[in-house]
This record gives structure tokens, sequence and C-alpha cells, in this order.
């Protein structure tokens, strides 16, 4: 399986919202870097329970908008809401040996379009 299957297929299992099962197509030594908050997840224990327990409003639906891939580097721009909160993540994954080795995600914060550039730009719903 190549890098952009195995992170299709970690989006797959993060859709089912059984983090345990998106967890098995990490490695044993996975590290998740959040460089926004400088938090750091080691291992698949860690994750799943990270994602078990984050406060939700109901089920997680996750929205892939785009995946990109070279060589065992994979991104993937992917839109997350529980139907209250929602989010976009950009992630880097790198895959070794038909794992996910590493991430990196980056989780924007939303913003209003600033006025005084409203005659150059479109406002697009979210």
């Amino acid at each position: 399986m190549g890098s952009k299957e195995v992170v299709l297929n970690f989006w797959d299992a993060m859709k089912s919202n059984d983090f345990a099962k998106a967890s098995e197509l990490l490695s044993s030594d996975f590290e998740g870097y959040w460089p926004q908050s400088s938090e750091l997840t080691i291992g698949r224990d860690n994750f799943t329970a990270i994602n078990e327990f984050y406060p939700a409003n109901g089920k997680w639906l996750f929205e892939i908008n785009s995946i990109v891939c070279e060589g065992t580097k994979v991104v993937t721009d992917v839109s997350i809401t529980d139907g209250v909160q929602k989010a976009r993540t950009i992630t880097f994954h790198t895959v070794e040996n038909g794992f996910i080795c590493k991430q990196i995600e980056f989780w924007p914060d939303d913003f209003p379009a600033p006025e005084w550039r409203s005659k150059w730009v479109k406002v697009m719903p979210s």
C-alpha cells in the first residue's frame, strides 16, 4: 500500500470515530506534533486517548478537501465537525513501512475578513 492509500485509510478510520482502529495505521513509535500549542503526542495509545476523550457534541465528521502526496510525505486539508464545533486542519504525514510515523498538524482559527479588502475579494461561505 502506498503512502497516499495509508493516509486515506487513516481518514476513513477517523470517519468511523473508531480512534483505536485509526491508530492501527500509526507506527508503534508514532509522534504527532501540534506546533500552535507545542504538544507532542507519542504512541498509538496516547493518540487514541486524546481523540476518545476530546469533548464532543456528537459524532465527528471528517471531509477531505485536498490531498497531496510525494513519496513518503502526504499533506491533507481536512474539515472536521461534531455538528457544533468546526475546524480545519492541515496535516503533514510521514509514512514509512506502511504506517504513519509522524504527523505535524496545524489547527488554524477562523477569522472575519477585514472590511478594507472587500473591494478585491469575495467572502465565501465556510
